[in-house]
């Protein structure tokens, strides 16, 4: 979607689109309200039908990506400029039908690229930790942080109303509605900023303020003043933020890394963040909440707001200031070629290219 989207727009989009997450949870939160009460409709085939809503959605999105036009950029560095022209101008033309006016001229210096077929795994670690070591660290970071804050915190919230606050299980649901919708609105609330004040202080500013109000919950938590309210209450208000930062997260990794490499950088990253936060979030506040300590609990608690703070710092030291830029300008292309040598980066990275793969190359804007 960042290769589609007006680089003006494109925080806030991207923080919108992302953010809509939370929009399934919100439903599933609702409908499990109705398929896990025996009183409509029998246990044994609730969850059932749950599952199959899951399934349902899942071929609907298979459907609707169909009629979801492919990036121009991913068609003409792969050799395919017919099909990139045509979408660029369906485009043009769906924009000139609504708005009744001719696009400007495009002002920006056009870029020559060598069309190649792929882009070999081994020139994209080299990328990404030889070209772009800082911004994979950042990039690490921000995934891993966001990963151990909601595996943490949101997957295992339902054990500690259980536990701490005596909720049925059934009435869990009641209390993640309210959770599911403050996670809608940061994004939706915050995102224009991501383009107006800038990535790096937006960013900084939504992980160390998620941080900051962790560790107030947390401690009104230790000290056994909240209610099950109050606690969720409390919750909305710091994942408010910390659905921003999540989201920023994604559209940070896809922003800063060259085109070729951009979907991999994404899938590489959240696969390594899972598996940091999300393997080890859930195991440690599991264990925790299964002894009823609340002040285990408090320290686990002020764990996760370290690693939200922490990764606000490395965001103000490493940040890339992407808003307003075409993609291009805040990581060129792999396969641009320069005009000392000759030669595109990608070309540069390798030893050894398979002229079958390699088309002439085409200037493109």
């Amino acid at each position: 979607m960042d290769e589609l989207i007006p680089a003006r727009y494109r925080g806030q989009v991207a923080l919108a689109i992302s953010g809509s997450y939370w929009i399934g949870a919100l439903l599933g939160s609702g409908l499990s309200i109705l398929l896990l009460n025996p009183n409509i409709i029998s246990q044994y085939y609730g969850w059932r039908v749950a599952f199959w809503l899951g399934a349902a959605l899942g071929l609907c999105v298979l459907l609707i990506r169909r009629y979801v036009p492919e990036s121009p950029r991913w068609l003409i560095t792969h050799g395919r400029n017919e099909e990139a022209e045509q979408t660029t101008e369906a485009i043009v033309d769906l924009v000139r039908n609504e708005t009744g006016r001719e696009l400007p001229e495009v002002e920006e210096p056009s870029l020559t690229i060598e069309q190649r077929t792929s882009i070999g795994f081994g020139i994209i670690l080299r990328a990404m930790f030889q070209m772009y070591p800082k911004r994979t660290v950042l990039g690490l970071t921000l995934m891993a942080s966001q990963a151990f804050l909601y595996n943490a915190i949101f997957f295992t919230y339902a054990l500690v109303l259980t536990k701490f606050y005596g909720i049925e299980a059934s009435g869990v649901p009641y209390y993640l509605l309210p959770f599911a919708l403050g996670n809608i609105l940061g994004p939706l609330q915050l995102g224009r900023l991501f383009d107006s004040v800038g990535r790096v202080p937006m960013i900084a500013g939504c992980y160390f303020l998620c941080g900051v109000l962790m560790t107030l919950t947390g401690y009104l938590f230790y000290i056994d003043i909240l209610t099950a309210a109050t606690q969720t209450t409390l919750w909305c208000a710091v994942f408010f933020f910390a659905s921003a930062a999540a989201s920023a997260s994604y559209l940070t990794v896809s922003e800063i890394f060259p085109m070729e490499i951009r979907a991999m950088a994404i899938a590489l990253f959240y696969s390594i963040a899972t598996a940091i936060g999300g393997i080890s979030g859930p195991v440690l506040f599991d264990n925790i909440i299964g002894t009823g300590n609340a002040g285990s609990l408090f320290v686990a608690y002020l764990v996760g707001a370290g690693f939200m703070v922490f990764a606000a710092v490395i965001e103000v030291v490493l940040g890339v200031r992407a808003e307003g830029k075409s993609l291009e300008n805040v990581a060129t292309p792999l396969t641009a070629i320069e005009e000392a040598t000759g030669k595109s980066a990608a070309s540069s990275a390798t030893r050894n290219i398979d002229e079958a793969t390699v088309a002439p190359a085409e200037p493109i804007r």
